[in-house]
This record gives structure tokens, sequence and C-alpha cells, in this order.
């Protein structure tokens, strides 16, 4: 049966690759994939009860996450119909795309380990849409800033769930982990930024600083004051961040924070438009902002994560972190490798298996083995565009077609991955 299970899991990730080759969207390919993988596990295991248990509680997890991915993208539809992320981009905005790149660099990477990655990426490609006319621009920005958020929420307890994952199963504590892990997350962003710096030509003319060299006509625009631009901008945004805290204090999934941010940014969109009439507040309420969202992408993701369940279920992922630990025996490679599988499979339970594998009573908290974890199957998901929840939400908002992004994007990703192991490997050398 696993072996079975593999071959679909691997053709199905195959077939998404090729998406552009055989043109079959890739969200069908991962829907029927995710669903043929419990299927076989269903016909082929003998107690369905038990079975339909484990679906129940994966679909538990991932309906979390969805929630969370549809909540974060609607306020930011919500924020960018009333313009507020010109705020941003007046501040922002340059001709020299060297300049923007690093400074969009930096956003994502600070940004993200206050939000998370994946709120961070969302925003970010958002702000881009609004900077960047020429798509091959963008789309080369876009792949830079998933490296950036995912570099940024590994030495953060908030920014990337695998880390608060350890964060809250006790492995890691807060100051410990910015301490140690943020100088090889920055490395793994400056390298390939390093790289990029130099084959990027210095001055383009392929950037806007408003919507009006763009030539865009949105005349309802016209009619929102800045008050209002700058309140929903303020309630998304400082929602945003109010998410991980709302998690630590009430111990709640952080889509139950994410929801909440999202009425409240509902209610007040209501409020301020309470006087206009009918056609001037239809595009600027929740209602429409939901019908704007990439609901494939959504659904992709749903399918991606039912697969991984699947092999989780059945026991995949644990028989497979085994044979490393049996095999390779070097905790070190094993959790760089960890980190690289972590591109083609989702980090997080890859991360439960191995946390299920070594216990805190063999590696107590704050033990190499865990800082390591957490920058490795942070950053290593950046190697393949589908390897983090980030590179899933972006893909869907830019297109971003998994060849392109394995031409472009994937190997600077991994010699950033690769340095920042090996500087963290170093500091802990030379550190003790």
């Amino acid at each position: 049966m696993l072996t079975t299970l593999l071959i679909v899991f691997l053709g199905g990730y195959l077939l998404i690759t090729l998406e552009d080759l055989i043109h079959v969207n890739k969200t069908a390919t991962a829907l029927i994939t995710g669903v043929l993988c419990w299927t076989i596990y269903a016909l082929t295991g003998a107690d369905h009860a038990a079975i339909s248990e484990q679906l129940g509680h994966h679909l538990v997890d991932i309906a979390g996450i969805l929630f969370f991915l549809l909540g974060a993208m609607t306020i930011v539809e919500l924020i960018d119909a009333h313009d507020g992320f010109t705020l941003i981009t007046d501040r922002i905005a340059s001709r020299n795309t060297r300049t923007l790149l690093w400074i969009t660099c930096a956003l994502s990477f600070f940004l993200s380990a206050l939000l998370d990655n994946l709120t961070t990426a969302i925003v970010m490609v958002s702000v881009l849409r609004k900077l960047v006319r020429d798509p091959d621009q963008r789309r080369l920005m876009a792949g830079m800033t998933i490296v950036a958020c995912n570099a940024g929420g590994a030495w953060s307890p908030i920014g990337d769930v695998t880390t608060t994952m350890l964060w809250i199963g006790g492995q890691i504590t807060t100051l410990n982990i910015i301490k140690t892990v943020l100088v090889p997350s920055l490395v793994a962003l400056l390298v390939p930024l390093l790289i990029l710096t130099f084959r990027y030509p210095a001055v383009s003319t392929a950037f806007v600083a408003s919507a009006d060299e763009e030539g865009v006509s949105r005349p309802y625009v016209n009619q929102i004051a800045r008050r209002d631009r700058r309140l929903m901008l303020s309630i998304g945004l400082g929602g945003m961040l109010f998410v991980p805290m709302f998690k630590t204090v009430t111990g709640l999934p952080p889509y139950m924070g994410m929801m909440l941010v999202l009425g409240v940014i509902w209610l007040a969109s209501e409020i301020i438009h309470k006087d206009k009439d009918e056609a001037a507040r239809e595009p600027l309420t929740p209602a429409y902002a939901l019908q704007n969202i990439d609901t494939p992408s959504v659904l992709f993701f749903l399918g991606i994560l039912l697969a991984v369940g699947s092999l989780e279920a059945t026991g995949g992922l644990r028989a497979m972190a085994t044979y490393l630990n049996q095999t390779v025996g070097n905790l070190d490679v094993i959790v760089m490798l960890i980190g690289l599988v972590s591109a083609v499979v989702d980090n997080v339970p890859i991360v439960a298996a191995a946390m299920g594998m070594y216990d805190l009573a063999t590696y107590p908290a704050d033990h190499k083995l865990w800082e390591f974890l957490a920058y490795c199957s942070g950053t290593g998901g950046s190697v393949l565009l589908i390897g983090s929840a980030a590179g899933v939400a972006v893909m869907g908002m830019e297109k971003l077609e998994f060849g392109w992004y394995l031409r472009h994007i994937s190997w600077l990703a991994l010699l950033g991955y690769l340095a920042g192991a090996g500087t963290y490997l170093g500091l802990m050398a030379l550190l003790g």
C-alpha cells in the first residue's frame, strides 16, 4: 500500500511540475492526487472507521490553514480596494531595480518574523503589484519575496508554523532561537540577494509610483478620504500583527485570530461607507473582496495537504525519518536532508515526525538539534515553489510556474540554504 501511495503522490507532483506542458491546471491535479491517496488508503485498510477518524483529524488542521489563508487574502484585497497600499508604495517606490529589490526583501524578512511568512508573502506581493509594471521583473521579485519570507520566519517563534510547533512543544525558547538562528537566516537571504544584485540591471523604466502613471482609471478611489485609507491599512496590518499575540494569549488556532480581524475590518468598512450609494459602496465591501481572492490556489493547497496527510497517516513520513536516522546517523546531515525534503513535502508533517523521533529527555530545550531543525525546515522550503505556504500563495497570486521558479530562483535559494546552514554550524563550532 505504501509503495502505491508513494507512486501516486510522486506522480501527482510530477504532473503539477509539468502543468505548462500537459495543459492541465495544477489545482485539478492536486485535488485528484489528494483524494486518490486517501482512497487507496481506505481501500487497502481494514478499519474504515479509524481511517475516517484520521482523515477528520488531518482535515481539522488543513481547514485551519485554509481559513487562515482565506482571511488573510480577503483582508489584503480589502486594503487594496481602498488603495491602502499606496501609503506604503508612495514611500518605497523607486525606478532603481536594485534598490527596490533590497527594500522589498528587507521588509519581507523582518515583517515575516512579526506576522508570519504566509501573511507577509501575501502582503508584499500585493505591494509589488502596485510598484512593478513589467511582469518578468515582478515575477523575479516575487520569487525573492518567497526566499525572504521563509528566511525571516525561521528565526522567530511566530514567523513559521514549524518554528511555532517547536516553540509550543518546548523544544526552543524565544530569545535563544532569535540569538542562534537570526544570522544564518540572514545569510540565507543575503547570498541569493547579492548574486541577483550583480545580475540585475541597476536602472529600469518598468516601475511606477502611482496608479495615475499606470493610466488606471478607478473613479471610486478618488472619493476615498486619506483617513479611510489609513484606517483600513492600520486595521488590516495591525490586526495581522495581533494574530500571533491572540494565539499566544488564548491558545486558540491562528485562524481564529484572523477571522476576528476579518470581522473587525468588515465592520469598519460597513461603518465608514454607510452613507455611500450602492454603486460606490460595492467595490469597497468585503463581499466584493471575497469574489476577487484566488480560490483555485486555496483548493490547490487543500489537495496538496490531503496528499501529504495520507503519507503521515500511513506512517510513510515517520518511516522515512527512521530510515535516515539508521542509515545516515549524523544528526547535522539528517536535519539538512529534512530541510531539503521539506521543499517537496510540506514541512509541518516532516517536523512533526522529527519531534516524535527525538524526545526532550535526550535532546532538551534549545539543543542544537532543535535550533538547526527550525532553520532548515523554515528555509529549505524555498528551494522549490511548492515547498512552503508562502510559495504556494505567491504562485497563485502571480501565476508563477514551477519550471520558471526552478530555473530562476531554486538554485539561488539552494545556495542561500547551504550558506546559512554552514554559517550556523560554523558559529556552533566556534561558540560551542
